[in-house]
C-alpha cells in the first residue's frame, strides 16, 4: 500500500526520521504537533491558544492529506498542568470537537520539550470519503 507524506519542515523531522502526518490506505496518523512555528514557541504557557494552534496544524496536515478534521477518530491529549484541563476543554471544543466527538485521551505529563510548551497534540483520522 502506497504512504504518502506531509511534512511540517522542522529539520528535526529528518534528523529523527518522521513526518508530520503520514496516510497509508484510509488510514492517517499525525504526529505530536504542539504550538511551534518556524522553530519558535506561539503564546508561551497559555493552553488555551496552544491548543488552537495545535489543531490548526493538524488541520493543515490533513488536508495534505485529502483529509479533514471531521475525519478524525482519535485523539490524544498531553498537557503539562493539569489546571488547564478546562482551557484545553474549551479550545477543542471551539475547534470543532464538540460535534466531531472522536474517542480521546488527555495524560498529564511531566514536560514537553520546551518548558513553555503546555500542550501536544496527537490525531488518527479515516477518510472514508473520496
Amino acid at each position: 500500500m502506497d504512504r504518502h507524506r506531509v511534512s511540517s519542515g522542522a529539520p528535526w523531522e529528518m534528523e529523527i526520521g518522521y513526518c508530520r502526518a503520514i496516510r497509508i490506505g484510509p488510514h492517517i496518523a499525525v504526529s505530536g504537533t504542539t504550538a511551534l512555528h518556524n522553530g519558535e514557541v506561539v503564546y508561551p504557557n497559555d493552553a488555551y491558544q496552544q491548543t488552537g494552534v495545535a489543531l490548526g496544524t493538524i488541520d493543515h496536515a490533513l488536508a495534505g492529506l485529502g483529509a479533514r478534521m471531521q475525519d478524525i477518530v482519535r485523539l490524544r491529549v498531553f498537557i503539562t498542568r493539569v489546571d488547564d484541563m478546562d482551557q484545553v476543554g474549551k479550545a477543542l471544543r471551539d475547534g470543532g470537537f464538540k460535534h466531531i466527538v472522536p474517542a480521546m485521551t488527555i495524560v498529564a505529563v511531566q514536560g514537553l520539550m520546551d518548558p513553555r510548551l503546555v500542550v501536544e497534540i496527537e490525531a488518527d483520522a479515516i477518510v472514508d470519503h473520496p
